[in-house]
């Protein structure tokens, strides 16, 4: 039996991916903060610490011969408005963890074959009408920067040899967490309508694909460096939008102003759901990865049916 570690294991993304990979006969060692957790029979989990203030695991032993280790750990981004505080747990619990992990790996006899370690397109800034691929400049701004020092914390792992991967993540959509669970209460009580003037590009990827993606990276022993996670046809604010009135069979005659987002998200307002990011999955798609879900209007209806 193949053994997987993977952090940030109780968000959506890691809760999909823990079922998925048990059900490929994976054992799944899942590396939590503080105590004990609850875990299935296929899951082993151990407690570690990505701050890096105490030692990151009491022993490294059940971490020898993994076959990989997949790192999603990281403050929400959404949870709150950005205060200076915010700010800094968001920068420091991505790079911070990301560095203790990638020593802790280094430093094994027997390391793991491949790291995914997590990215965002956000690397990219908000960039209006460009399509982008990974071999396009990274942008400005504070979360291009923080995804630069994110991906930038891994390598110790990558000098050591271990392959690297990072999935940079559009957003992931599912009725079960994310942005599109917050989304639906409004959009279900007939409120729903486009933020700001609604022309701003929306880079999209269903939770079934990104977790297909996330195992097609792990098998694909010839990918290292980015990989946009991404549907191959991002939409505008305004498609989304209308695509989710009629999957709920509800009117989307609102708008939000960009002055009212500014006025209640701040500077989150602007570098994420103003920003403009028409970013292509280029790395997926040259290595022949079958999406499940490219249409917006059809993968809304299927999800929300």
């Amino acid at each position: 039996m193949e053994r997987i570690a993977i952090t940030g294991s109780s968000g959506l993304v890691g809760t999909a991916l823990r079922i998925s990979l048990a059900s490929r006969g994976y054992e799944v060692v899942r590396l939590v903060r503080g105590g004990s957790q609850q875990a299935s029979s296929s899951e082993v989990c151990i407690p570690w610490d990505p701050t890096g203030t105490s030692m990151p695991v009491i022993s490294t032993e059940p971490l020898e011969g993994l076959d990989a280790v997949i790192h999603l750990a990281g403050d929400n981004l959404a949870a709150g408005r950005w205060t200076a505080e915010k700010k800094q747990r968001i920068v420091e619990s991505r790079t911070t963890s990301t560095a203790v992990l990638a020593t802790l790996l280094a430093s094994l006899v027997r390391k793991p074959r491949v790291l995914i370690s997590a990215s965002a397109i956000g690397i990219y800034g908000g960039r209006g009408e460009e399509s982008l691929t990974e071999l396009d400049d990274l942008g400005t701004g504070f979360l291009a920067e923080t995804a630069k020092a994110w991906e930038r914390a891994a390598d110790p792992a990558r000098a050591a040899g271990i392959r690297v991967v990072h999935p940079r993540f559009g957003v992931v959509l599912s009725p079960e967490g994310g942005a599109l669970k917050k989304m639906l209460p409004v959009f279900r009580a007939g409120l729903g309508g486009r933020l700001g003037d609604g022309q701003q590009w929306v880079s999209w990827i269903s939770l079934r694909d990104a977790i297909a993606a996330i195992e097609f990276l792990i098998d694909d022993q010839g990918l290292r460096g980015a990989a946009n996670l991404v549907s191959p046809k991002p939409v505008r604010n305004r498609e989304f939008t209308l695509a989710m009135g009629r999957a709920l069979h509800r009117p989307t005659i609102f708008a939000v102003p960009k002055f009212v987002l500014r006025m209640m998200l701040g500077e989150m307002a602007d570098e994420t759901i103003l920003a403009s990011a028409r970013v292509l999955p280029e790395v997926l798609m040259a290595e022949d990865f079958r999406f499940a879900d490219v249409d917006i209007s059809g993968t809304l209806e299927t999800m929300l049916r």
